[in-house]
């Protein structure tokens, strides 16, 4: 049967579990010089509506590390831009191709393009989720921490990102704090799907001191994300006092991680001293988007 991944809720605690598993050990085989080739003879297809950097280069890099080919497109090389609907091009792709990434803005357009394709559709990244990024942090943190009686704090805006936080806790278990200024918490309908799961504890605070105290992780992203420019400096006011500095980092425990998924405005949601600082492991979490989504094609459509 064909699986998605379209944001963490389609993932069980145990596959979630399992694909970290499998991406540290796909890890210790790059490092190794001997990694797998379960995608020989695979094509992938990157459709990226949004640009990016290390979404773009670490799925391009997971698919030729385990042998298979990627094929990147913006909307601009495809009919998109010409308003094609996504039903007709699922269908065409899923025959040329063995599995289709993208990267865009509405989450139903990915909604759409999986109903329609017969191949798997993963998202890297909507407005509504970003599901292999708390992936790849959640390898980072159990690289360096357990995950079981972990405490997440996420210092910023109630993004995509926040959201993918809120559906891993109610998956795994483990505590989430979300400091969010007013105006900007998650959305109400995924705090509340999180709530029916009855398996978190999760939090909603303005204060961002409450949030990091006994943290094992604070967590930020940037003030205005792409397609939120015409905002930002609305946004600046609003979160002026969600910076992650030195001052907030003495309000939590001496050895708590500090994760930023990247690029960071430094000066604005976080300061260079922190991001450069001992507990930082932002660059480690970047690496592990390659480790994570290898892991995550192997399982889809590897030979094995």
């Amino acid at each position: 049967m064909k699986r998605d991944l379209l944001s963490i809720r389609d993932l069980s605690r145990v596959e979630i579990l399992e694909l970290i598993s499998r991406a540290e050990t796909i890890k210790r085989e790059i490092a190794a010089g001997n990694p797998r080739r379960s995608l020989s003879g695979r094509i992938v297809g990157l459709i990226f509506v949004k640009p990016s950097t290390r979404t773009r280069v670490s799925f391009e890099a997971a698919v030729y590390r385990l042998g298979g080919q990627a094929m990147f497109m913006t909307a601009q090389d495809t009919q998109i831009s010409r308003h094609e609907p996504l039903a007709d091009m699922a269908r065409v792709l899923d025959r040329y191709i063995d599995a289709i990434v993208i990267r865009t803005f509405g989450h139903q357009d990915v909604e759409e393009l999986a109903s329609y394709a017969s191949v798997p559709v993963i998202n890297a990244l909507t407005d509504r989720f970003h599901p292999c990024q708390v992936l790849a942090d959640l390898l980072t943190i159990k690289e360096k921490r357990s995950l079981d009686k972990l405490t997440v704090a996420w210092v910023g805006d109630g993004n995509n990102v926040a959201h993918s936080w809120i559906n891993a806790s109610a998956r795994l278990g483990f505590r989430l704090n979300l400091a969010c200024p007013p105006g900007f918490q998650p959305d109400e309908e995924v705090l509340s799907w999180a709530a029916v799961q009855r398996q978190s504890a999760i939090r909603v605070t303005p204060d961002p001191v409450e949030a990091v105290s006994g943290a094992d992780v604070i967590y930020t992203d940037v003030w205005a994300s792409m397609g939120q420019e015409s905002d930002a400096d609305r946004r600046r006011k609003a979160f002026r006092n969600y910076q992650v500095n030195a001052d907030l980092l003495a309000a939590a425990p001496r050895d708590a991680l500090v994760l930023h998924c990247l690029p960071a405005h430094r000066g604005e949601e976080i300061t260079d001293d922190v991001l450069e600082g001992p507990q930082s492991v932002v660059f480690d979490q970047a690496e592990n988007r390659l480790h994570v989504q290898a892991a995550l094609l192997d399982w889809l459509i590897g030979d094995a």
